[in-house]
């Protein structure tokens, strides 16, 4: 957890107008379905007429090569706008699925922990970045992004500490496999961290039960332990174990292009809904 202690606290200057909704996926976990529920979760958000960008924290890039961004068009990156060598629009390039963007990763992001060091802002540079978004003069109307999906890499790090920092809040996918609340409650601390030292509005605004099969006893013994430990943050909607969505990255696809009949394609639909209904009962307060 050091590397929230030591980190410089600054106050928080609040949102301005127009400011995207920002949504960090973070579980330190790997293969909990992350990268898979950014994809296809900003996908629906476009398909219901939302302006969506995605931030790809993650070192391995999935996110930017399962919308279809080859690795060799990654001339400006997360990585160049974490070390404040390029504006996030810069990074910013379109995907096939209209009315969703991407800011794609590199390799070089791994080493991005020893290239900032004791840099005092270090863990605000994403948050200053997506602030300046759709201030940009040059910026149209369309290009004025109503959310932000950030996917984290599956660690926390100093680049899920960005993520946090930066977000109003953090949506959690969690596999339905044994050791899922031991994690949650590891993250779920550090969520606490950060609102405590760096970003006070920080809020888990839902968990999503991934790879979810009804057949299978654990899963559905894993689903009412998850319900009962943090009652309505999970949301209703569960993403079901389903080779098409296996299958849809390989092809540079969200499974929504890839085949919008699937249950999986209809499992994500349904999340954006609720999304969506929660945001607008969050605004209502």
């Amino acid at each position: 957890m050091t590397v929230i202690d030591d980190i410089y606290q600054e106050d928080k200057a609040p949102d301005p107008a127009g400011h995207p909704r920002i949504l960090a996926l973070a579980n330190q976990k790997g293969g909990v379905g992350k990268t898979t529920t950014a994809i296809n979760l900003g996908t629906a958000l476009a398909a219901i007429g939302e302006r969506v960008l995605i931030v790809d924290l993650d070192p391995q890039g999935n996110a930017s090569t399962g919308l279809g961004i080859d690795r060799r068009s990654r001339n400006c990156s997360t990585y160049d706008v974490l070390i404040g060598e390029a504006p996030l629009r810069d990074a910013v390039v379109p995907t096939a699925v209209p009315r969703l963007h991407i800011a794609a990763s590199t390799m070089d992001l791994s080493g991005l922990e020893l290239e900032l060091g004791a840099t005092r802002d270090r863990a605000f540079r994403l948050r200053d970045a997506i602030a300046a978004l759709n201030t940009n003069t040059n910026a149209t109307p369309e290009s004025d992004y109503t959310y932000v999906l950030i996917d984290c890499p599956p660690s926390l790090n100093l680049l899920t500490v960005n993520a946090m920092a930066a977000s109003n809040a953090i949506l959690v996918p969690l596999q339905c496999e044994f050791f899922a609340l031991e994690g949650l409650s590891q993250l779920l601390q550090t969520v606490e961290q950060v609102r405590t030292t760096l970003n006070p509005n920080l809020s888990i605004h839902g968990i999503v039960l991934t790879m979810f099969d009804s057949r299978n006893n654990l899963s559905n013994q894993v689903v009412a332990d998850v319900r009962q430990f943090m009652g309505a943050k999970v949301y209703n909607t569960m993403i079901p174990r389903n080779v098409r969505v296996s299958e849809a990255p390989s092809y540079g696809k969200p499974v929504l292009v890839y085949d919008l009949k699937c249950v999986g394609s209809e499992a994500y639909l349904k999340l954006a809904t609720e999304v969506i209904q929660r945001e607008r009962e969050l605004r209502a307060h």
